[in-house]
């Protein structure tokens, strides 16, 4: 079991891995997956229940997770990988012709933790919804469905019909968590389309909301998600707003939109990792 030290480690190391995936393959959303590292570490290891050595398609008997805004693959990936459903070593692969890690996840390759093909924004949420129904109707009342949505996601009009189903059906199961960076790829979201004020929006939906305004800090991230997670079952799905920066960990790229989906390059790269050092999980092998 992971202390916080551990915690911090793989954190720091997963970044790595995000940026030299990110960098192999000249492609990708390193913003996004940079931000969310602490609450995929956290998810992974701290909060949900599952088995990496015995993955299946249906999860049954396990919690369930699901990335809506499929581009932050990088970070996905990574944590899926370092928690053993898959080799570390399949990381190079990174969007390479044949490869099963794909620029959006997919199930066409069956790479394990992979439970739908995401990417195209606003979907996550409804899969979600009805993964939770489907674990009420399997009896299976202590199993939790999760999923993670961008800030600029919320611009989807699938999103609110998902919203307002959830609400009105007491989908009481499920914890929605929102990354709050306030970047899209377009810019900032104030500017692109503002949301006003998030949590009232999801209240006045009938969801119960929880903040967490140190969405880069583990200890904090692990707490509000423990927090949620007891809170299931009281006739109401709950929401997660998690104040993250966008390319947290390098300093070039914290909380600047630009690095949504740009690759850096060999320089750039290599000023990003003298900012994470290696740890003692080490690097994967190109």
């Amino acid at each position: 079991m992971m202390n916080i030290n551990d915690l911090k480690n793989l954190c720091t190391q997963v970044r790595r891995d995000i940026l030299r995936m990110v960098n192999h393959a000249n492609s990708g959303h390193p913003g996004g997956s940079l931000g969310c590292t602490e609450y995929l570490v956290a998810l992974y290891q701290k909060i949900m229940y599952f088995d990496p050595k015995k993955f299946t398609m249906d999860g049954e008997g396990e919690d369930l997770f699901f990335l809506s805004n499929g581009h932050i693959s990088p970070v996905y990936y990574s944590v899926l990988a370092r928690t053993g459903f898959f080799s570390i070593k399949e990381l190079s692969t990174f969007r390479k012709l044949n490869s099963r890690l794909q620029g959006h996840p997919s199930i066409h390759g069956g790479l394990p933790g992979i439970r739908i093909s995401s990417g195209s924004l606003g979907q996550g949420m409804s899969v979600a919804i009805g993964a939770a129904i489907s674990k009420k109707l399997s009896q299976e009342f202590n199993r939790i469905i999760y999923s993670l949505h961008g800030d600029g996601e919320l611009n989807e009009g699938q999103i609110w019909e998902a919203v307002l189903y959830a609400g009105a059906n007491h989908i009481d199961n499920y914890i929605a968590t929102v990354d709050y960076n306030r970047q899209q790829i377009d810019g900032p979201i104030d500017k692109v389309l503002p949301l006003g004020n998030i949590k009232k929006k999801f209240e006045s939906f009938d969801w119960m909301v929880l903040e967490e305004l140190e969405g880069n800090n583990i200890e904090k991230v692990i707490n509000v998600l423990k927090k949620a997670k007891n809170e299931t079952g009281k006739r109401k799905p709950i929401l997660i707003i998690l104040y993250t920066q966008m390319g947290y960990g390098v300093d070039f790229m914290k909380g600047n939109h630009v690095w949504h989906g740009k690759s850096p390059n060999q320089k750039e790269l290599k000023k990003a990792l003298s900012q994470l050092p290696e740890t003692y999980l080490g690097d994967y092998p190109l």
